[in-house]
């Protein structure tokens, strides 16, 4: 029997300082944790697949598609697959969120400290998400 995987997501996306954290990869999903340091931002994207986000702690601002939106504690936004999207933290502490892909986006239990690092290894290749092959 499969144990019961199990998170108390605010309390782990809170007290992880990296700019990105993969706690779980499934065949289908993943879930990130992500914290915007002061005048951060996750920095403009496409991805092709659906990313679902949901703020913890802090102000930021969702851009969509060109349509922006204030975000806070307790928002939830969706990003469907070929979206151009960005958030941004406004706000004078972290923006601090967990992420649910579909399916996977980045490499099982990859960690970026920084959103520098986190470009670096994407750049490079070294962030790809597992395959099913």
């Amino acid at each position: 029997m499969a144990s019961v995987i199990h998170y108390t997501i605010a309390t782990e996306a809170e007290k992880s300082p990296d700019f990105r954290r993969v706690l779980w990869t499934g065949e289908h999903t993943q879930l990130v944790i992500m914290t915007i340091p002061k005048g951060g931002e996750i920095g403009e994207e496409v991805h092709e697949v659906d990313q679902i986000l949901t703020f913890v702690s802090g102000t930021g601002k969702a851009i969509i598609s060109g349509s922006e939106k204030a975000v806070a504690q307790g928002d939830l936004v969706v990003v469907p697959a070929g979206k151009k999207h960005n958030f941004l933290n406004t706000g004078e502490n972290p923006l601090i969120l967990y992420t649910v892909y579909g399916p996977a986006e980045h490499a099982d239990g990859a960690v970026h400290k920084t959103k520098e690092e986190a470009d670096e290894l994407e750049e490079a290749g070294k962030d790809e998400p597992p395959t099913s092959d």
